[in-house]
């Protein structure tokens, strides 16, 4: 009995501690939100009233925006980015940061970053918000370890909660993207988050979805075949901005710029297109809710994608802090309606469904780059306000995300995390030596996530080879019989990690 009521008691201190969390981190991202759509309109109005005056104040500010950016950039990197892959690397214990100094760096930059047009979210900013909110909570009541980051992920479903109105995804998605875990704890705590910073943001943005769209035409049957086609197309574009968003650090690295103010490329290109066509600036919902009173014709629709996937790739790619959450809800979107309209004008789907086909895109291209599905199905039913069609959106997001694993991509923000980490772990090898070591099939190893099997310290698996092709791995990577283990570790610590793993490499009864 006496266990029973000190379980009970420990449920209701962590929910209660989750909603305090979420309630700060719902005011702090809903202030956030508002500042980021206020800016972002004055910066519409303004390009489309254009006068020699007001370019060169926007010029004039970009360059300001871009210094500033890059002066806090260089006092605190951790800030760069969505911040969802470093959100990863302090619950894994890779990285470690002051939540102080990135709450009040991340609120500015994001604002003067975002606010500015560039295509990039609020979403992984928010979350990072929340997260730090979650921090701080941890250590004003001296919460460490486990409970330390339970509150961590539980202010980061919050920043996700206020920033779409969408608690259920903004727990879901902790739990599949940033935890990897299903405790108890983590989803109580992260769900009374979710729902107390949820209450503030309709207090600031009311009950309306951030995206409704209004559909009342159920697909027939016989006409599924079209959600497998829409996936496989979702998922191959999915894998392509993946890679060019991969790639994007790399190409900055050409101008010689040093990195915390590459800003200054995409703060000035954007500011011709904004004067030629201000209503495509922002992360991406205006466009989507601007679908559902009008739908562009096919090649205009093409443009439209081509745009936004190379400003949002260089937008993200500058490290300027900002998501690509709605960028990529987005160009899904104009993908979905792009893949309709043609349908349609062949004579394969009648016009009443391409609003369906906008919205189940969406999901599905998110699942595919993101490999959160039921984080998409989630946030795309709460962002449109209807629980309608959830077959098709499952349908669609699960061949994306086949097809991307298919094709070997990787979540988008495990492979910045590795990005992020990779240095640090090498650095920390004074002798790096690497090993090879195949797996036989049988062993502990075939079978088994990267992510599962407990790794040896001072070991970093590096790549594995399958046949012709060199994988580099991330936690959703499978092991298979037949593969090549490339493993780095110190050399003073060489026989033991290699002996370890080889264990679990060759014994069936091994101990992972």
């Amino acid at each position: 009995m006496k266990k029973t009521t000190r379980s009970d008691h420990t449920r209701f201190s962590y929910i209660m501690a989750g909603l305090g969390v979420g309630a700060i981190g719902g005011f702090i991202v809903a202030v956030f939100r508002l500042a980021i759509e206020r800016l972002l309109d004055l910066m519409k109005y303004l390009y489309a009233h254009p006068t020699p005056a007001i370019v060169l104040a926007i010029v004039v500010c970009s360059l300001l925006a871009a210094a500033f950016i890059g002066r806090m950039l260089t006092q605190e990197p951790n800030i760069s980015g969505s911040g969802i892959p470093q959100i990863e690397g302090q619950l894994r214990g890779d990285m470690e940061f002051n939540w102080w100094r990135i709450l009040w760096r991340k609120f500015i930059t994001g604002i003067l970053g975002i606010g500015s047009g560039l295509f990039l979210g609020r979403e992984g900013p928010s979350i990072q918000l929340g997260s730090a909110v979650g921090q701080g909570w941890a250590e004003v009541t001296k919460q460490e370890g486990s409970s330390r980051r339970v509150l961590i992920a539980a202010g980061a479903a919050s920043g996700l909660s206020a920033a779409f109105n969408a608690p259920i995804a903004g727990t879901m998605f902790v739990l599949e993207e940033v935890y990897h875990n299903f405790s108890p704890l983590v989803w109580m705590t992260s769900l009374a988050s979710a729902v107390a910073a949820d209450v503030v943001s309709v207090g600031f943005f009311g009950m309306r979805p951030v995206l409704h769209l209004h559909y009342v035409h159920n697909m027939p049957l016989y006409m599924y075949w079209h959600f497998i086609l829409l996936g496989i197309v979702l998922g191959v574009l999915g894998m392509l901005y993946s890679k060019v968003t991969l790639i994007m650090p790399k190409l900055y690295s050409y101008t010689h710029i040093p990195r915390a103010y590459q800003g200054v490329i995409p703060l000035l290109l954007v500011i011709p297109l904004g004067l030629a066509l201000p209503w495509i600036l922002g992360g991406g919902n205006s466009i989507i809710l601007n679908f559902g009173a009008h739908i562009p014709g096919f090649w205009p629709l093409v443009a439209l994608f081509i745009m936004r996937f190379i400003f949002s790739t260089l937008s993200y790619g500058s490290g300027l802090p900002g998501g690509i959450f709605l960028p990529i809800l987005s160009l899904g979107a104009v993908i979905g309606a792009a893949y309709a309209v043609g349908m349609n004008q062949i004579g394969l789907l009648p016009h009443e469904y391409i609003i369906n086909f906008i919205i189940f895109a969406m999901a599905g291209y998110f699942a595919g780059i993101g490999k959160a599905p039921f984080t998409a199905i989630l946030l795309i039913t709460e962002m449109v306000g209807s629980l309608h069609q959830l077959l098709p959106l499952a349908l669609v997001s699960l061949t994306a995300f086949t097809v991307t694993d298919l094709m070997g991509g990787a979540p988008i923000y495990e492979a910045l995390l590795s990005r992020l980490v990779l240095p640090q772990q090498l650095g920390r090898l004074h002798q790096p030596v690497r090993f090879e070591l195949p797996v036989f099939a049988g062993a502990s190893l075939d079978g088994a996530q990267v992510r599962d099997y407990r790794w040896p310290k001072d070991s970093l698996l590096v790549e594995i080879r399958r046949g012709e092709e060199a994988r580099i791995p991330h936690g959703d990577t499978v092991i298979r019989a037949g593969d090549t283990l490339i493993v780095m570790t110190d050399g003073s610590a060489q026989h033991r990690v290699r002996a370890h793993i080889e264990r679990s490499t060759t014994d069936t009864s091994a101990d992972d």
